[in-house]
């Protein structure tokens, strides 16, 4: 008999989650209770309450978690102008945290054993679920069905729906795209079928959020963004909360043809896996974010920033949100933030994000310093002759000995 009384499961009424709840019953004779989170990933959510009830499950969450999703994960994240291997937004990546999270406190109210989630033995999402549930709550128990069950395909888990009276659209369920997807109010990405072949082009009625950008309009679309703090506050000239901000970025972004990505990333488990994805608003975002700082933040701060994003970066892919190192690199990112205020104009075509403008009033750019033209004594040109001998005396000296480059 199992030691498991009570587990919270990650559901979100499709196919492989509504196979969860039975299998969970069935296999540890458990009450199961389950979490559905609207995080904007643009399907209504509350249908799954229906469903779990269909079910048996007494215990039903669903929340709205589009505010605290871009206000405490997505626009900390920005602040560091993350990208993981030169390309990669972390729409996925940088959800998983709340999730864990939630799962950990409903975990709490309910007096739950366990928690379950319907990733899959490999990918990423196993390791970033788990590894935020255990950084919340040590003696948590996890259950990960795809580890344990030999239900391996789309066809199987029908089969078993069929066979134990699950409800689920059959009808729907082989109509439902080929890929695999997810979405959130960062992103939507796409994996599988035809993508497996790295060589094959995605076909073009795949994309869901943007148009082409050969099909993108012939007339640049001009948007501003106000920073506060280094997060956005306002576009153009109308303040929104951070959840409607991102929103509407993502509108503006995939009507220009913004925000595609096709990349060949990897993955924690050692794997390479091929993703699509679609990012506008957090492209438009990143192109931003870097033109306010270019113009507020120091020279070295900035470059440390640079350094330090590639392993903030990885912490975030491989789940250590919650770790204490991803805490303290924050810590170092929220601090030079206080200076990245201001204004920046953006132009958006055919699927071009260009910075065309920016103002600030903790600007450190200096006209009478950066200027072409007489600067009334600002700067001494003489000076710099003694800066590069000082910069050039070790490798003269090195010259000298005979050590040429050459």
């Amino acid at each position: 008999m199992s030691d498991i009384n009570k587990v919270v499961l990650a559901y979100s009424g499709g196919l492989d989650t509504s196979v969860i709840v039975r299998w969970l019953q069935d296999n540890y004779g458990c009450e199961v209770v389950t979490f559905t989170a609207d995080i904007g990933q643009g399907e209504e959510v509350e249908p799954a309450r229906a469903k779990a009830q269909a079910m048996g499950v007494k215990e039903i969450f669903i929340d709205d978690l589009r505010e605290e999703f871009v206000r405490d994960f997505v626009f900390p994240m920005f602040r560091a102008n993350t990208i993981y291997e030169g390309e990669y937004l972390l729409g996925t990546s940088i959800a998983r945290p709340l999730i864990a999270k939630r799962l950990i406190e409903i975990a709490n109210e309910t007096g739950a054993d366990a928690i379950s989630h319907g990733a899959t033995g490999k990918g990423n999402d196993q390791v970033r679920f788990e590894l935020g549930a255990y950084a919340l709550k040590p003696g948590i128990k996890v259950i990960a069905p795809w580890r344990e069950w030999d239900l391996n395909s789309r066809e199987s888990l029908m089969e078993y729906c069929r066979s134990r009276d699950i409800p689920v659209d059959f009808s729907s369920a082989k109509k439902k795209s080929p890929y695999s997807m997810d979405a959130n109010l960062l992103h939507i990405s796409y994996e599988g079928d035809q993508l497996e072949n790295p060589w094959t082009e995605p076909e073009e009625d795949m994309w869901r959020w943007s148009v082409s950008p050969e099909t993108a309009p012939d007339t640049p679309t001009y948007i501003e963004l106000d920073f506060q703090c280094g997060d956005p506050v306002a576009v153009d000239g109308v303040a929104m909360s951070p959840a409607t901000l991102l929103e509407h970025l993502n509108k503006v972004g995939g009507a220009n043809g913004v925000g595609r990505a096709d990349i060949v990333e990897n993955r924690y488990v050692g794997m390479k896996a091929r993703g699509c994805y679609e990012t506008p608003g957090g492209t438009i975002l990143l192109k931003a974010h870097r033109a306010i700082e270019s113009l507020t933040l120091d020279r070295e701060v900035t470059h440390l920033k640079d350094e330090l994003m590639p392993r903030y970066a990885k912490l975030i892919y491989n789940g250590y949100w919650w770790s204490p190192e991803r805490r303290m690199l924050q810590a170092a990112i929220n601090d030079s933030q206080g200076v990245v205020n201001g204004k920046v104009r953006l132009k958006l075509y055919k699927g071009n994000v260009i910075v065309v403008g920016r103002q600030s009033d903790d600007s450190l750019f200096d006209e009478h310093m950066a200027t072409f033209e007489a600067d009334a004594g600002a700067y001494n040109q003489a000076d710099a002759e003694g800066f590069i001998k000082l910069n050039a005396l070790r490798m003269r000296i090195a010259a000298k000995k005979g050590r040429s480059p050459l």
